[in-house]
């Protein structure tokens, strides 16, 4: 199942480096969105939970749509 995640506060491919990082570091599968402002998470509702709080961790404001 795929989930979007708003990340207003990504605005460069700097952002989309450490988001991926991050991401790939926890094990996620997703895609990253710089032109859209969002991350699209593959799997379940765990995964989406750790796609946020690793946003976070980086100090970036992500909304589950």
């Amino acid at each position: 199942m795929e989930r979007k995640i708003s990340v207003p506060d990504m605005h460069c491919e700097a952002c989309v480096r450490r988001i991926t990082n991050a991401l790939n570091a926890a094990e996620l599968n997703f895609t990253v969105s710089l032109e859209y402002k969002t991350v699209t998470v593959d799997g379940c509702e765990n995964c989406l939970k750790t796609a946020i709080s690793e946003l976070e961790d980086l100090g970036f404001s992500p909304v589950a749509e």
